[in-house]
């Protein structure tokens, strides 16, 4: 059986459960389902001039047509630390955001990403609204704070590329609006702006679109995701430790020269006896110190091959984890908003009906009945508001999977990422050790010296005799 959290309970369904026993005996009026009308939805006005592709393809809307390219294609935007300083003390962090769909740099706080996000959320509760990093702590360091600014960009990466929040005007008034008070801006544009729901044309009609087995395909769905996430989040952990790996042997390969360059440098005087007036160590010496430029470089590259692996792969996968928190997060709010919702509406309903019946045993003034006939009026409107907005509910889950589908293929843009930083650093490294190599004849140099340089060591690995 499908789990509780995408059981519609329909009004015909609440009819029939208001007769079994244990209930009142009353049946809900048909005016729930049929004859009750409710605010017809209109449509946002204020919206961006261009048409938004969610009015998509004729035929059933439900369905969208993306490719991952075209997602990506709608905006790229970045993020950069601004710290301002007083005194010796960081006292708040700004961060200049560049937008090059809009062509636009401005600079916003944490706080401000805060209010955007809110003004989200209200505005489609039922999409998926990515999650922002946690408010700085007392004595965050520069790591938190990095690791926040990353976190951010991801955030509003996914925001303007997601279909519907591209093409609102917060959006455009969080990425282009340059005012001193971007916060009560983005709050005037949504005061008298109600939620998706109460703006989309279709939403009355939402149940319409939806497959037969909709309950089927969303346990389903929401089971494969959890998988999928699950997979992805043991990835980015190995990611992780790969990238750092390289930061480290770079930061170990850098120690090494200078520990070489050192040796070299020594300027402690041999006696003669000890030498037996051999210039060998002297020439170690001047060997050694030049061999800590090539180690450097070597760290060098090393430092990079982490680098990169950290944008290009560890960063990709947080994007996509991030991508799918979000649908959790989203089936989350179905599950205890919506449909929660509606079931103590449905519960009030049964117990007005309830009362309306004992009313009526004990001959009770006719006021006082009507204002009890007024409130299950009340009732049955809220019950049918909220069996609508359940099944757009259910509509937008739907398009937000198939949207997580779209994405799927960054998997093969992250692997490729991977292979291309582990093939260039190789190559790069083993070019810097190639060079190397023949520096190291001069250790073996010298009219008393019987030594040869090492060769490399035969395939098999066993060394002659």
């Amino acid at each position: 059986m499908p789990p509780s959290w995408i059981v519609v309970v329909s009004s015909e369904a609440a009819a029939r459960q208001a007769t079994q026993p244990g209930s009142d005996g009353g049946r809900i009026p048909p005016s729930i389902s049929q004859s009750r009308p409710i605010l017809c939805p209109q449509p946002f006005h204020r919206r961006l001039a261009e048409p938004s592709r969610m009015q998509m393809p004729r035929g059933n809307p439900l369905l969208l047509s993306y490719t991952l390219q075209e997602l990506l294609a709608r905006d790229t935007v970045q993020v950069e630390l601004i710290p301002e300083k007083k005194g010796l003390f960081l006292k708040h962090v700004e961060y200049e955001v560049s937008s090059q769909r809009f062509k636009s740099s401005v600079y916003r706080r944490y706080n401000d990403f805060v209010v955007f996000h809110d003004m989200l959320l209200h505005r489609f509760p039922y999409r998926m609204v990515p999650a922002l990093p946690p408010k700085r702590m007392l004595g965050a360091d520069r790591e938190f704070i990095e690791a926040r600014r990353r976190a951010l960009k991801r955030f509003i990466n996914l925001v303007a590329r997601h279909p519907l929040f591209s093409e609102d005007v917060i959006l455009k008034l969080f990425l282009s609006f340059s005012g001193s008070d971007v916060q009560n801006k983005l709050k005037e544009s949504a005061q008298f702006v109600g939620d998706e729901f109460m703006n989309c044309k279709l939403a009355t009609r939402a149940k319409d679109f939806l497959p037969a087995d909709i309950q089927t395909q969303f346990a389903v769905s929401r089971e494969l995701i959890r998988n999928i996430y699950n997979g992805f989040y043991k990835l980015r952990d190995r990611a992780e430790r790969i990238a750092s790996r390289a930061i480290d042997n770079a930061a170990d390969l850098l120690i090494f020269g200078k520990e070489l360059s050192a040796l070299g440098s020594d300027t402690t005087p041999l006696p003669s006896w000890a030498t037996l007036n051999s210039s060998t160590w002297g020439a170690l010496k001047q060997a050694l110190k030049g061999l800590s430029v090539e180690f450097a470089l070597l760290a060098d590259k090393a430092a990079q091959q982490g680098k990169q692996e950290e944008n290009d792969v560890v960063e990709k996968l947080n994007l996509f984890l991030d991508l799918l928190q979000s649908y959790k997060d989203l089936c989350e709010r179905h599950e205890r908003g919506v449909l929660h919702k509606h079931q103590r509406a449905l519960h009030k309903y049964s117990l007005m009906k309830r009362q309306m019946m004992s009313a009526a045993v004990q001959n009770r003034e006719p006021e006082s009945v009507e204002q009890l006939e007024s409130r299950i009026v009340e009732q049955e409107n809220a019950i049918q508001t909220m069996e609508l907005r359940n099944y757009f509910s259910l509509y937008c889950l739907h398009q937000e999977t198939q949207l997580i589908h779209v994405y799927l293929p960054l998997t093969s843009h992250i692997l490729g990422a991977f292979v291309n930083s582990q093939i260039q650093g190789h190559k790069e490294m083993s070019k810097v050790w190639n060079d190397l190599k023949p520096k190291l004849s001069c250790f073996f140099a010298g009219p008393h010296s019987s030594l040869t340089p090492p060769r490399s060591p035969p395939e098999d690995g066993v060394c002659p005799h």
